[in-house]
């Protein structure tokens, strides 16, 4: 009897033993250092003693004065480099959130050491830094991810690899903690840079978001080491394009790094996302670089603190681009010489510097060729990738020579040819088709791999309406009728400069394979479509 007492006490202790060891190893797990993503580069990057770091931070803060910002600030964009090198410039980012509140931040960062094609959310449960940690809005991020296949949970991006510790992310993490205080984080580290896991990232995040207690934060530096002058004319491209809200040319730029920002997909990931929160402004509160900071300006990173902010007063009126009677003429005369050249040469014209300053801005253009009245070829670059000198040259060879519904133009055509040029404006996203005007705006339309565009001048001498314009771009981009009703279809607008040898016809631009000696991919390509 006594036996069968201590065997059942035995057993009930054992249960006991069990249920304590069941609890404490739920209790771990939610504590579990393994579940929360440790500071990877503090010693580093930052101090890793809270009060130096703190000391420091509050200095940088009291150092910087961006502008007094009274509208919403929906987003901002912060670089990532050591505290030494990009803090006084990140500081300007973080002084202007002061007194503000948000309940979450949404920090998107690209990897550095990892290569995934998909956008990672932390599978984690915090990200902690020498001020503690800051718990991973879990909720938000499970939504997140369940709007999009391109957006996954995952540790890619965010633990430690052989390589080092990302710390894009992380370094902006501190800023955020003494600056905000309590708030919940969704970190998410984009492994894939085209513009459409950017697309999909935006859409996702503006979906989600209500009100203005979500802020997102892109972290990104920008060039990265030129000697000081040229990375300042490098990044300036960069910042203009961003406070034009041309997102779709910095993709594309970015894409074939003749702007530079590592990360240029969250940059643009945050302005679709804001944009369809509201934000209509971007403002540039500070840019330096870190030969700024170290003197040594051989070999420079850029640095940019940029504001998101949704404003009820008009933007400033810019005053339209426009070319004098000189400009014109000099641009007309350097297409047919570029055009001539090439076809007798059978090489690429190299016209001397241009020292006028309209002439050496860069921007998007389209050369037209015609012979008696007739389409002989159109080719552009849709964003600005060259000085305006530089395009013409490129576009009217391509139009000459790579515009695959022509045959190449031969020697005994050139004096019957006549040329027009298009010179554009940076494109805008359309957020409702009644902005459109028809004989004011030129539009490009994407929807995945689809892309067309047809220039301002089309719509009015083919006598259509705007909704006729809509349905020719749809065609023109190879996509179904009624495609700019998709909510996957982006339809941006632009307007024109237009001047020719005579009155400019209906065209359609053909944006083919290059000649070798030309970029590959000269801005945003264009498919082309048969003669009509």
């Amino acid at each position: 009897m006594r036996r069968k007492m201590r065997y059942a006490r035995y057993q009930m202790t054992a249960l006991l033993v069990a249920v304590t060891a069941i609890v404490t190893l739920q209790y771990s797990h939610a504590v579990n250092p393994q579940n929360i993503r440790q500071p990877g580069v503090a010693g580093g990057f930052y101090p890793a003693d809270p009060k130096v770091l703190a000391a420091m931070i509050d200095d940088m803060l009291a150092r910087a004065a961006p502008p007094p910002i009274s509208d919403p600030i929906l987003a901002v964009i912060a670089p990532h480099a050591g505290y030494q090198y990009s803090g006084p410039v990140a500081a300007y980012t973080y002084a202007a959130l002061k007194g503000r509140k948000f309940s979450r931040v949404v920090v998107i960062a690209p990897s550095h050491y990892e290569t995934f094609d998909f956008t990672s959310v932390f599978d984690g449960d915090a990200y902690a830094t020498p001020f503690g940690t800051v718990q991973v809005d879990k909720t938000f991020a499970k939504q997140l991810v369940n709007l999009s296949p391109t957006i996954k949970f995952s540790s890619h991006g965010h633990t430690p690899i052989k390589e080092g510790a990302e710390h894009a992310l992380e370094v902006e993490l501190p800023w955020l903690q003494r600056v905000l205080g309590d708030f919940q984080l969704v970190p998410v580290i984009m492994g894939d840079q085209s513009y459409e896991s950017s697309r999909a990232l935006g859409v996702a995040l503006a979906k989600l978001i209500q009100g203005n207690d979500t802020l997102i934060l892109a972290s990104s530096d920008l060039s990265h080491y030129h000697p000081y002058d040229e990375a300042v004319n490098i990044d300036h491209k960069t910042l203009n394009a961003l406070q034009e809200w041309d997102y779709f040319s910095m993709s594309q730029n970015f894409g074939m790094r003749i702007w530079e920002a590592c990360g240029g997909a969250p940059i643009v990931a945050t302005m679709i996302a804001a944009e369809r929160m509201g934000a209509n402004q971007a403002l540039v509160l500070r840019y330096a670089n870190s030969g700024d900071t170290t003197g040594d300006h051989s070999r420079v990173v850029g640095y940019s603190a940029v504001a998101l902010v949704k404003t009820q007063n008009q933007r400033a009126v810019e005053q339209p681009f426009s070319l004098g009677a000189h400009e014109k003429s000099e641009l007309l005369a350097l297409a047919r010489k570029s055009v001539e050249y090439a076809v007798r040469q059978k090489n690429l014209y190299e016209p001397p510097a241009s020292t006028n300053e309209l002439l050496n801005q860069e921007r998007g253009a389209f050369v037209t060729l015609r012979e008696s009245g007739e389409l002989r070829g159109c080719i552009g670059y849709t964003s600005a990738v060259k000085p305006l000198y530089m395009t013409v040259r490129d576009t009217a060879t391509l139009a000459a020579l790579r515009d695959t519904r022509f045959q190449p133009v031969s020697a005994p055509e050139l004096p019957k040819i006549e040329y027009e040029i298009s010179v554009l404006s940076p494109l805008r996203h359309v957020l409702d088709v009644r902005q459109i005007k028809v004989g004011q705006h030129g539009l490009l339309m994407k929807n995945g791999v689809y892309e067309g565009l047809l220039l301002p001048q089309v719509p009015v001498e083919e006598q259509w309406d705007r909704q006729t314009f809509l349905e020719e771009t749809c065609a023109k981009a190879g996509m179904r009728a009624g495609c700019w009703k998709d909510e996957n279809t982006d339809i941006f607008m632009f307007t024109a400069v237009v001047f020719g040898e005579t009155k400019p016809q209906a065209l359609m631009p053909e944006t083919p394979s290059p000649p070798p000696g030309l970029p590959a991919r000269p801005g945003v390509p264009v498919p082309g479509s048969p003669p009509r």
